[in-house]
């Protein structure tokens, strides 16, 4: 087996990974989270039920949960995705251990195929804990981590580095730093969203008319809560969503901050603009679409971009920390 044919397969799991991550925001963003109530099946079905009959007996298997077919497609095509995403995972693996490659590779495909296995435990755990919000946000998390590890595979696997890669190592410190602030962004994000606090303030820059609104930090930020209940749709009373719905937004303005001075630094440069360019641009573009999400009270397809874009800010964040590593790392 040849190194190409590895990169070829982890670009490809990057492209899979990166639609399986857009689509679990689908899914949630169109409340297709408990489309189907049992896992790995669909109300005990490989697929969904379509037939009159199919959808009767689910029905009295599952009373609480009646069919909702346009839900159930939703959440079936995820795991299909999904499943696929592991098995080219274990495609990759197979590959680097039979190809010749370095021992650093083949780890970070063993520890991709860990953390994807994890990643399928906490789906599995998202439907039967009823969209528990610390577990859908770790469900978040770990595909972007998936992502972002894949990412990190297929640059390693490249067959030919690109040219003047030393011009990013003065920014590593940076880019760490910018990536540090972005992941708890995203995780602000994914609280946000799993206990539906998205629309919490509905006007912006304000929120609820005022500039410090009544909030309760601590109720919103207890990260465990009982077991057993359903959360879809929210348990949480307004101060406490809007406490969430804060963070997120304060949070925000250190993440722009941030990533729009490394993204001024990179422009400067001749060797680094592009990466800066293409930094600065999906950062506007991301807080465009988070403004939109508040002023048009939060329409699917800008909700879904806005997912998007914060998963193609991750993986622009992580090929510049690649760029910029020091001379020991430049082949895994």
């Amino acid at each position: 087996m040849t190194s190409s044919t590895l990169h070829r397969a982890a670009l490809l799991a990057v492209v899979v990974a990166f639609v399986v991550v857009v689509l679990g925001a689908y899914v949630r963003l169109s409340h297709a989270g408990l489309g189907c109530p049992d896992w790995p099946g669909c109300y005990g079905q490989l697929t969904w039920p379509v037939a009159s009959a199919d959808i009767h007996a689910a029905n009295t298997a599952f009373p609480e949960r009646p069919v909702d077919i346009g839900k159930a497609w939703k959440e079936m095509v995820h795991r299909y995705l999904a499943g696929f995403l592991v098995l080219l995972v274990v495609a990759i693996n197979v590959l680097a251990w039979r190809s010749r490659t370095s021992t650093r590779i083949k780890a970070l495909a063993v520890s991709i195929l860990a953390l994807i296995l994890f990643q399928a435990a906490l789906g599995m755990w998202t439907v039967t804990l009823k969209l528990k919000p610390i577990i859908v946000m770790a469900h978040l998390l770990g595909g972007l981590a998936t992502l972002s590890l894949l990412l990190w595979l297929t640059l390693g696997t490249r067959a030919r580095e690109p040219a003047a890669p030393s011009a990013y190592r003065p920014f590593r410190t940076g880019i760490l730093l910018a990536l540090a602030v972005l992941v708890l962004q995203l995780a602000l994000g994914g609280w946000t969203s799993a206990n539906y606090a998205a629309l919490a303030c509905p006007d912006f820059p304000t929120c609820q008319g005022q500039a410090w609104p009544e909030m309760n930090f601590r109720d919103g930020f207890v990260l465990w809560r009982e077991v057993g209940v359903d959360y879809e749709g929210g348990v949480l009373d307004l101060p406490s969503r809007t406490a969430i719905q804060m963070a997120h937004r304060i949070w925000a303005l250190a993440t722009f901050t941030v990533l729009g001075l490394l993204a001024i630094g990179l422009s400067r440069r001749r060797a680094t603009r592009p990466g800066g360019l293409l930094l600065g641009g999906l950062l506007l573009l991301q807080v465009t679409l988070g403004i939109l999400n508040v002023w048009l009270f939060l329409p699917l397809p800008n909700a879904v971009a806005h997912n998007a874009t914060g998963a193609l800010l991750l993986a622009t964040t992580v090929w510049l920390l690649h760029r910029a590593r020091a001379p020991s790392e430049s082949r895994p």
